[in-house]
């Protein structure tokens, strides 16, 4: 087997070299990030740049071992990367940023949730495997800041893929979007993890969590640490987040952590969250009788939710907690979720 790499000299002239490449490789051009030098480039957002822009089939950074620190843009001229980490577990590569939303701009002005993201995907097809992205804000060393939404991953496009990846955060950790209210984006992960308090998964984006671990953290109450999701799914999207054969499990104690609340950006009455949780196991720390709850004006029961043989200390039996019938959940499957109208299907 051949690949084709890439590098920075040949990649000014629009050349590639080819080189020998052992048969575990991942096809098609790629470069190669590493710290100390010894790679193409030693920044992860200098290996996205150099990738030429329109680029139309599967083009991989490899990452060696480390902490990136610094915010990585993937602009939508950039589709089909895939970002892939070396080392022996997601743990040994990590891209990390530390801004919020009220963290100040060099011009004085604040980030703002959306640009607090420590990364944004614009390019669809993207993908990333067996590597970490963490938004490293600490709220106890910035009390002056009290908007503290701090993004690790904000998507914006469709037909991703996230596989063997951490996500790590506190509020706001994971944003599954969309370019527009009206657009439909699809994310997939497949044994992830995902830790954070307040609505660390949201967005209006159909992502399904196959086989994750979900986290919540401890806020430091004895009645309130915050909510899984946050999802604000358009009226017109029957498929927002699903959660099949995952764990959620927590730090907060237990009773005290919501399953989710419905999120209406900028009080968009079309935003109708959808979330189902099946299949999956759910820890204590989760509220047991009602575990989903309002935002604000805006009731649960208006929201799609629902579960499906969920199990463990978490999934309690209550008239506020909507079940699906075996005949629903038969067609509420990943696979329904993802298909969209181009049958895509990147389940393994």
């Amino acid at each position: 087997m051949r690949t084709t790499r890439i590098w920075p000299a040949a990649l000014a002239l629009g050349a590639v070299i080819a080189t020998a490449a052992p048969a575990h490789a991942w096809p098609g051009p790629y470069v190669t990030v590493a710290l100390d030098g010894s790679g193409d480039f030693t920044s992860v957002q200098a290996a996205v740049d150099a990738v030429p822009a329109g680029n139309a089939s599967t083009f991989t950074i490899k990452i060696q071992p480390g902490v990136y620190r610094g915010q990585v843009i993937i602009p939508a001229t950039k589709p089909y990367l895939v970002l892939r980490g070396q080392g022996p577990d997601p743990s040994a590569v990590v891209i990390s940023d530390d801004r919020a939303n009220g963290t100040l701009k060099p011009d004085g002005t604040p980030w703002g949730t959306s640009g607090s993201a420590s990364v944004t995907i614009d390019g669809h097809d993207f993908s990333a495997r067996n590597l970490t992205f963490e938004n490293a804000f600490d709220e106890a060393a910035h009390p002056e800041i009290t908007n503290r939404q701090a993004v690790a991953v904000l998507t914006r496009a469709d037909r991703i893929v996230f596989d063997n990846v951490r996500f790590l955060g506190n509020q706001d950790t994971l944003y599954v979007n969309s370019p527009s209210a009206d657009v439909r984006a699809r994310v997939y992960l497949r044994k992830c993890y995902v830790e954070g308090d307040v609505d660390f998964i949201f967005g209006r984006a159909t992502a399904v969590f196959d086989r994750c671990r979900v986290h919540s953290l401890d806020r430091g109450s004895a009645s309130n640490n915050g909510y899984v999701t946050a999802a604000s799914t358009s009226i017109a999207n029957p498929y927002g987040l699903l959660f099949s054969q995952s764990t959620f499990t927590g730090t907060a104690p237990d009773g005290t952590v919501h399953l989710g609340r419905p999120w209406h950006p900028s009080n968009d009455p079309n935003a109708i969250a959808q979330v189902l949780i099946r299949d999956s196991k759910l820890g204590a720390h989760l509220i047991g009788a009602a575990p989903w709850t309002d935002f604000g004006a805006f009731s649960w029961r208006d929201a799609r939710y629902a579960e499906y043989r969920n199990r463990g200390a978490g999934a309690v039996a209550s008239p506020d907690r909507p079940q699906l019938d075996d005949a629903t959940a038969a067609a509420m499957t990943p696979e329904a979720y993802l298909a969209g109208a181009d049958g895509w299907n990147p389940i393994r």
